[in-house]
């Protein structure tokens, strides 16, 4: 039996999931689970900060492709390349191109990104703790811990650096 590889197959954008299943079912139905391994839509959590609330997603890494783990013959691309929504597998011409090894492993993300409703620069105010209400604008932005650093001012004239953390703080 030939080898399976790793193979991208380009969709209608919105359609990712559709597609995956519609693949499936076809999988079951013509019974080629033995042909065609895996379908996948690659995702990646993103956590979303919009005025002090976090909240994760999932957002689509390609948008407008799957990815099929499968044995490529002439059933397997038959069955793929005429599933509604698809338009046709990634390689030059008719011919599908596999995944190398070092492709796969670069689509294997470990930590989420974080999506800012603000920057640097931007004036903030602080809506819990003992500085609320305090408006300050963001001299830093530390991602890894998930803090911002504004100046506060604790004495007349004079600006203290404070960290709060991103759900703390919100966009004026």
């Amino acid at each position: 039996m030939a080898e399976a590889n790793w193979y991208v197959v380009h969709t209608y954008s919105g359609y990712e999931n559709k597609v995956k299943l519609d693949i499936e079912k076809t999988i079951k139905n013509r019974n080629l689970q033995d042909q065609i391994l895996k379908v996948s839509v690659p995702t990646q959590s993103v956590v979303e900060i919009k005025k002090g609330v976090e909240k994760t997603a999932d957002k689509k890494l390609f948008p407008g492709y799957v990815l099929i783990h499968m044995v490529m013959n002439d059933d397997t691309w038959y069955v793929v390349r005429n599933t509604r929504g698809v338009t046709g597998f990634v390689g030059p011409g008719s011919k599908p191109v596999p995944l190398s090894e070092e492709e796969m492993a670069e689509l294997s993300f470990k930590t989420p990104d974080v999506v800012l409703g603000f920057e640097e620069g931007d004036m903030v105010v602080v809506t819990a703790g003992v500085w609320k209400d305090t408006v300050g604008a963001i001299k830093s932005i530390n991602k890894g811990k998930k803090t911002v650093t504004i100046n506060v001012e604790m004495f007349v004239g004079r600006e203290t650096p404070v960290e709060f953390a991103f759900k703390e703080v919100k966009k004026m």
